[in-house]
C-alpha cells in the first residue's frame, strides 16, 4: 500500500536545498512512497525539476494566515501517513499540528512541537551540519543516508548553459540578502585580478535584483572576460553552470548550497557568520576563507544590515 509523506521547509532557498537529502533518502529507502513538499511561494522553482516529488505546495507569506488555513484543509483531505517539518517556527508548526497526519515529526525548537509524535533536538553552533540535523528526523527509516544535497538538474537545464561552458571559466556570486554576509567589493575585485590566465570567462551570478551590484563589479575590474548573468539564468541553470566551473566563489548564502547540490568546486567567504553553525560547503572540492580570532565574530545566526561594531573587519580583512 502506498505511503504518503509531506515534507515542510518554508524558510530560505538554501534551507530548501538542504532539505533535498531528506527527500531523496526517503524515496530511496521506502517502497511505494509518495512525497509532497511545502515551501514558500518564491521557492517553488527550486524543486520543480525533481521528478521524485509528487506535488509541490506553496505557502503564500503575503497572506500567511489565510494561506495556512487553506493548506491545512487540503492536507487533512490528503490523509498523510507522516508529516516531517524541517522548519522551526510557529507558522509551519501550526500546519503540522493540524495536518491530520498519523505521525508528526520535527524539531523541538518549534513552539508547536509539544503536539508532535516525535521531536528532535536542534543545536546550532556545535559544528553539526544542517543536513545531518535534518537527517535525524528520518532515522527510523534510513540508517546510512547520503548527505549531499541534490536538486536533480535535468538535461534541459544543462543544455541551456551548454554554450557558456565552451571555454574554461569560473563563477562568482557576490551578493547576499544580508550585508554582513557579503564579502566587500574589494574582495571580489582582488579575486578576479588573481584569476589564472587559463580562465577565459568569469560569470557573475545572482538574482535580477543583483544586476546593478554585479554591473558595478564588472566595471570596477575593467576585465573584458567578466560577464554579468544576473537574472539571465534561473536557479537550476545557475547550478548547472556552477557544476562545470573551474571554481565558484560565493558568500555564506544560497549559491553556496547550490554548489553543494551539484558537487561543484567552491570557495566560500564567511564574514559575520561561522561554519560552526552548520551551513558550510559539502562539495568534494571546497575551501573556506574567513577572518579568525575576532571577539565580535560571529555576531548572529543570520547577517545584519550593517556591522554592529562599525568596522566590518570580518569582511574587510578576508584576503589579508
Amino acid at each position: 500500500m502506498k505511503k504518503r509523506f509531506l515534507i515542510i521547509q518554508t524558510a530560505f532557498i538554501g534551507d530548501v536545498i538542504l532539505a533535498t537529502p531528506v527527500i531523496n533518502n526517503l524515496l530511496s529507502n521506502i517502497p511505494d512512497l509518495e512525497i509532497d513538499v511545502l515551501v514558500k511561494k518564491e521557492n517553488v522553482s527550486v524543486l520543480q525539476g525533481h521528478k521524485g516529488i509528487h506535488q509541490i505546495y506553496c505557502l503564500d507569506k503575503s497572506r500567511k494566515m489565510s494561506s495556512s488555513f487553506e493548506l491545512i484543509r487540503l492536507f487533512r483531505k490528503n490523509k498523510y501517513d507522516t508529516v516531517i517539518n524541517l522548519h522551526r517556527f510557529a507558522s509551519s508548526g501550526i500546519i503540522t499540528t493540524f495536518s491530520g497526519a498519523k505521525q508528526k515529526i520535527g524539531f523541538d525548537k518549534n513552539p508547536f512541537s509539544i503536539f508532535y509524535s516525535k521531536k528532535y533536538e536542534h543545536v546550532i553552533g556545535d559544528g553539526t551540519h544542517e543536513v545531518d540535523r535534518n537527517l535525524r528526523l528520518i532515522s527510523q527509516w534510513v540508517t546510512d543516508p547520503s548527505r549531499r544535497p541534490d536538486l536533480k538538474i535535468d538535461e534541459n537545464e544543462n543544455e541551456n548553459t551548454h554554450d557558456l561552458k565552451e571555454e574554461k571559466y569560473i563563477c562568482l556570486a557576490p551578493a547576499s540578502v544580508w550585508a554582513t554576509k557579503e564579502a566587500p567589493l574589494e574582495v571580489w575585485i582582488k579575486t578576479i585580478q588573481n584569476t589564472s590566465k587559463e580562465i577565459k570567462a568569469i560569470y557573475l551570478l545572482g538574482a535580477p535584483s543583483d544586476t546593478e551590484k554585479c554591473e558595478g563589479l564588472a566595471k570596477a575590474t575593467k576585465h573584458k572576460q567578466v560577464i554579468n548573468l544576473c537574472g539571465k539564468l534561473n536557479l537550476r541553470e545557475s547550478a548547472s553552470l556552477m557544476k562545470d566551473a573551474a571554481m565558484n566563489y560565493v558568500n555564506d548564502s544560497a549559491p553556496l548550497h547550490l554548489a553543494s547540490s551539484v558537487n561543484a568546486p567552491v570557495t566560500v567567504f564567511f564574514c559575520s557568520t561561522s561554519p560552526s553553525f552548520g551551513f558550510g560547503p559539502l562539495s568534494s572540492n571546497s575551501s573556506i576563507i574567513e577572518v579568525r580570532n575576532l571577539d565580535c565574530k560571529p555576531c548572529g545566526l543570520h547577517g545584519h544590515k550593517n556591522c554592529p561594531k562599525g568596522h566590518f573587519r570580518c569582511g574587510k580583512e578576508l584576503l589579508n
